[in-house]
């Protein structure tokens, strides 16, 4: 079903210097930062969620993490992708590609970074096979949400799931969209 051939960075939009590529493990620690920073500035974050934002190398064994960059180098966004053979205890149907953890620079915002990153989370998925791809996002993530459904995701009601995130619970939504 998918892959582990790495493909070609992603081609620039005309008049904008942006790749999507992997990230090089010399850029984890800012790429956790990125991501802690840009969900900082939107929610309130636990102490373990951060643990989680921030630890990029920790999550290398199971998720691809892709970064958009500016040409210079610089850090504007990231997605990680689930490798093939981990389906997160049996939570993804057969066909679908899942990410998680789509952050993008406060300083990066409007941009439309985050909707590239999703496209291109989207054609990695028919790249390597799959029929859907999926995310689930926290119920307060209003604004990922709008994100999602202008990009044709659907919210799944009956794959919500519930989490405890220090003394919260949180309905986290599942979203899909076919490819």
């Amino acid at each position: 079903m998918s892959t582990t051939e790495t493909p070609p960075t992603s081609p620039t939009t005309p008049g904008e210097d942006l790749v999507i590529r992997l990230a090089e493990p010399d850029e984890y620690e800012a790429v956790g930062a990125l991501s802690y920073a840009a969900y900082r500035n939107d929610y309130t974050i636990s102490d373990g969620y951060r643990a989680q934002l921030v630890d990029t190398a920790g999550r290398t064994d199971e998720y691809e993490v892709w970064v958009a960059a500016e040409a210079d180098g610089t850090l504007l966004g990231t997605v990680s992708i689930l490798r093939a053979g981990f389906d997160l205890g049996g939570a993804l149907r057969e066909g679908e590609l899942y990410f998680r953890l789509l952050a993008v620079s406060p300083d990066a915002r409007r941009r439309g970074i985050g909707a590239r990153l999703t496209t291109f989370t989207l054609d990695e998925a028919r790249r390597r096979g799959y029929r859907v791809v999926v995310l689930n996002s926290g119920e307060h993530m209003t604004g990922a949400h709008a994100l999602y459904r202008g990009l044709g995701f659907v919210s799944d009601p009956d794959r919500d799931i519930r989490i405890h995130d220090d003394d919260h619970e949180i309905v986290v939504h599942l979203f899909a969209r076919e490819v």
